[in-house]
């Protein structure tokens, strides 16, 4: 069992360090509205079961060739 509940609310660093991916790449999919967020003031927020319901839908781009995942 782990302590998160399912309000809970990642920053932009932690959700780089929970997707594994690069700030930028994070913030591309921000600009271009492919990942569920909500910006309070100037800061960036994620709720973490939107962002484990986007995990989990399949998406219509498939990896160009070559790309593994």
């Amino acid at each position: 069992m782990t302590n998160e509940k399912s309000g809970d609310v990642l920053t932009i660093d932690e959700l780089t360090a929970y997707l594994k991916i690069p700030k930028s790449t994070l913030y591309k999919l921000v600009r271009e509205g492919k990942i569920p967020s909500q910006k309070i003031g100037r800061h960036w927020r994620f709720r973490k079961v939107a962002i484990d319901q986007w995990l989990e839908e399949p998406r219509a781009n498939k990896p160009l060739s070559g790309q593994n995942r």
